[in-house]
C-alpha cells in the first residue's frame, strides 16, 4: 500500500484522488491504489467518495483498461486491478508471484449492464436479438434497413444508410465479455473465441476506452456499439431492447436485476468470487437482461510487502458493500445481490497481511 502526503496529493491526476485529499486534514492519509476497467469507473468514484465522506480513506483510481490494470497489479504498482473479466491462467501464475506466492481473488463488487447503443436519427425504439448483434459486429449485416433488422422491428422507419460498429481498440474486459455473450447466445453467427481484443477488426471502427465508445457513437451517424449502461445515458444514446429468447427485453434496472437470480459463482466453495458468466449469458428468463458485467478488483489474498494495505482494503472494501452500493442505480449499475453479500463479506474479512491466507 502507498501512503501519500497531502501535498503530493494535489499532482495525482485520478480524480477521485484530487476530489477526496481536499476533505483531509493534516497528516498522512490511507491510501488504496487501483488501476483498470473502465467499466467499473464511475462506480470506482462514488466509492471514493463514500470512503473518503465516511472513513477518510483515499481511493486512487485509474481508468486505463483491464489489460493495463492487470498488468499493473502484477507489476506490484498498485493495490488491486480493475478487470471485467477473470484472469487467465498465465496472469494467476504471475499474479501469484507478486502475492509472494499467495492466491489473487476477484471480488465482484458492483454489476453493470452492456447496453447495444445506437445512433440513428428518427428510430427512438430498435429492438435486436443476439444473432442480429453478431452479424452486425462481424459485418454480416452492414445496412440499418436490412431485411433481418426490419423482421424485429415492423413499422419502424429503418433508413438504408450504412451500420458502422465501433468496437473497443484497447485490451477490454468489456470487449472479452461482450464476444463471450455472442458465443454464448449466438454461436452459429459468432465463431470467433472471446478475448479481450475486439476479433473481426476489419469491421466499423475502433476507440478507446469506454468513454471513446460513447463520445465515437455520439458523434457518428448509424454507428452503434457495446458499452456500459451508464455511458450509453451518459451520451443520450439510443439503447436497444434484446429479445434473449422470450420477448424483447428493455434495459433498466429491473430487467438486470433480475437477471442476477441466475448469478452463481464457479467454485460455490472458494474464497476467490469468479461469476460463472457462461450461465448468466446463457439465461432466457422472461423479463431479464442477463447482458451483465459482474467487475472485479483483484487482490492478493495475502503477501502484500506492507500489512497495512490487507487492513486498508478490508476497511475500504467492507464501506463498499455497506453503503457503496446506495445510488450505483443513478449512475448506470446494479448493486450486488444481498444474497451474494455475505460470500463477498467474507472473502474480504480473509484478507491477510504479509503472510498466507
Amino acid at each position: 500500500m502507498r501512503i501519500k502526503r497531502n501535498g503530493a496529493l494535489a499532482a495525482v491526476s485520478a480524480i477521485a484522488a484530487l476530489t477526496l485529499v481536499t476533505a483531509c486534514g493534516g497528516g498522512d492519509t490511507p491510501t488504496v491504489s487501483g488501476e483498470g476497467s473502465t467499466a467499473q469507473q464511475k462506480a470506482m468514484e462514488h466509492f471514493g467518495q463514500i470512503l473518503s465522506d465516511d472513513d477518510d480513506i483515499v481511493l486512487d483510481y485509474t481508468g486505463s483498461g483491464s489489460g493495463d490494470g492487470i498488468k499493473k497489479f502484477i507489476a506490484g504498482d498498485v493495490d488491486f486491478a480493475g478487470s471485467d473479466s477473470a484472469l487467465k491462467a498465465d496472469e494467476v501464475t504471475a499474479a501469484k508471484e507478486r502475492c509472494n506466492g499467495n492466491d489473487p481473488w476477484h471480488l465482484p463488487l458492483v454489476v453493470g449492464p452492456v447496453a447495444i447503443a445506437y445512433h440513428l436519427d428518427g428510430v427512438d425504439d430498435l429492438e435486436l436479438d443476439p444473432s442480429v448483434i453478431a452479424k452486425i459486429f462481424n459485418g454480416k449485416i452492414t445496412k440499418w434497413n436490412d431485411p433481418a433488422i426490419a423482421a424485429l422491428n415492423p413499422g419502424a422507419q429503418l433508413p438504408a444508410a450504412d451500420i458502422v460498429p465501433v468496437y473497443r481498440s484497447d485490451s477490454s474486459g468489456t470487449t472479452d465479455n461482450f464476444q463471450r455473450f455472442l458465443q454464448n447466445s449466438a454461436p452459429n453467427d459468432w465463431p470467433y473465441e472471446h478475448s479481450k481484443e475486439f476479433a473481426p477488426k476489419d469491421v466499423g471502427s475502433g476507440a478507446s476506452k469506454s468513454t471513446g465508445v460513447g463520445d465515437t457513437v455520439k458523434k457518428t451517424p448509424g454507428a452503434i456499439s457495446y458499452v456500459e449502461w451508464g455511458f450509453a445515458t451518459e451520451n443520450d444514446l439510443g439503447v436497444a431492447d434484446i429479445d434473449f429468447g422470450a420477448g424483447p427485453v428493455e434495459l433498466n434496472a429491473a430487467s438486470a436485476g433480475k437477471a442476477l437470480d441466475a448469478l452463481a459463482f464457479k467454485d460455490p466453495e472458494s474464497k476467490d468470487l469468479i461469476v460463472d458468466t457462461d450461465a448468466l449469458f446463457a439465461s432466457k428468463a422472461p423479463g431479464a437482461y442477463p447482458l451483465l458485467l459482474t467487475p472485479y478488483s483483484i487482490v492478493c489474498s495475502a503477501g502484500y510487502s506492507d500489512e497495512s494495505t490487507s487492513t486498508t482494503l478490508k476497511d475500504a472494501f467492507t464501506k463498499i458493500l455497506d453503503d457503496g452500493q446506495t445510488g450505483l442505480e443513478e449512475i448506470g449499475y446494479v448493486p450486488v445481490p444481498q444474497s451474494f453479500k455475505a460470500r463477498l463479506q467474507g472473502t474480504v474479512d480473509a484478507l491477510a497481511g504479509s503472510g498466507n491466507a
